[in-house]
């Protein structure tokens, strides 16, 4: 009996230290995933390479007058930071304007000659003091922080990723204002004690709505790969600058002023920031044609 608790014994202490022994290899044995990457020969989709995106874009808040125009996108991407994807680009477009609903309802309820001291504007006053964007464009940088694959019914995958960008934004206006219609070589020279004593009517005053405009640039956009090398690009742009859209006195001031004018009764004029919201859709084609893979 005695020699049977024995050998019990004597098996539950092997056991015991076998069991210590595997455990304490277990704990020192090195986790195989430990240090490697996230994702195995996951294709470098934009990394160093550059973009080129023959693009059309479109207003989306333009208050008189829309614009769509067609340009190009070009950009290089850097290197990634840390899975962040960087890049520095430039876009430029070039486009023509049509008037949006609003202005057709304005124009119907306008007189076709002005009457003295009514200070409506007459329907050409009123058209041709409207400007228009015949170029923008910007440059800026762009991060891509998110990228991935979609799947269609488990049988169609499409790599996507989603990117932001920042810069400078800048743009020609244009107004078609006859020196007919604005005729008046001193706008806002009225006493601005006494406005009512020496009225002065600004419809008559130039929009100062044309020339070239910088301001800030934000935006975003998603590439949709169609294959390793090219991609449908969407995008929605803001070209942040001052602008007065309707060339017309804005402020009440008797007079369309840029806040330089002696005759301004506010200094601040008429022009205000603005932001020129577009959407727009492009086929990006990265060069060089052959993606590169990580290890």
């Amino acid at each position: 009996m005695k020699r049977t608790l024995a050998t019990i014994a004597a098996g539950i202490i092997g056991a015991s230290v076998f069991v210590v022994a595997q455990g304490s290899a277990l704990a020192q044995k090195k986790n195989p995933l430990e240090g490697q990457p996230a994702v195995r020969h996951r294709m470098k989709l934009v990394e160093k390479r550059f973009e080129v995106s023959p693009a059309f874009e479109s207003t989306l808040n333009a208050e008189f007058r829309h614009t769509v125009a067609a340009g190009l996108k070009i950009e290089y991407h850097l290197p990634n930071a840390r899975g962040v994807g960087l890049s520095i680009g430039a876009v430029g477009f070039y486009g023509t304007s049509f008037n949006t609903g609003l202005v057709s309802r304005i124009l119907k309820t306008l007189p076709e000659t002005s009457t003295g001291g009514d200070p409506t504007p007459t329907k050409t006053q009123y058209s041709e003091h409207l400007n228009k964007m015949p170029m923008h464009g910007a440059a800026y940088f762009s991060v891509t922080p998110w990228y991935g694959k979609l799947a269609a019914f488990g049988k169609a995958f499409v790599n996507f990723d989603f990117y932001f960008t920042g810069g400078l934004a800048f743009a020609q206006l244009k107004n078609d204002c006859d020196p007919s219609v604005c005729t008046d070589p001193n706008p806002g020279a009225f006493d601005p004690m006494n406005p009512m004593l020496t009225p002065d009517n600004p419809n008559d005053d130039p929009p100062l709505n044309d020339g070239f405009r910088v301001g800030p640039f934000i935006g975003g956009g998603i590439h949709v790969f169609l294959n390793h090398f090219v991609a449908l690009d969407l995008t929605i742009r803001d070209y942040i600058f001052s602008n007065n859209p309707s060339g017309l006195d804005f402020n009440a001031d008797l007079a369309v002023c840029d806040g330089g004018n002696t005759g301004c009764a506010n200094k601040e004029g008429d022009s205000r920031i603005l932001h020129h919201m577009f959407v727009g859709v492009g086929v990006s084609i990265f060069f060089p044609p052959k993606v590169q893979r990580t290890p």
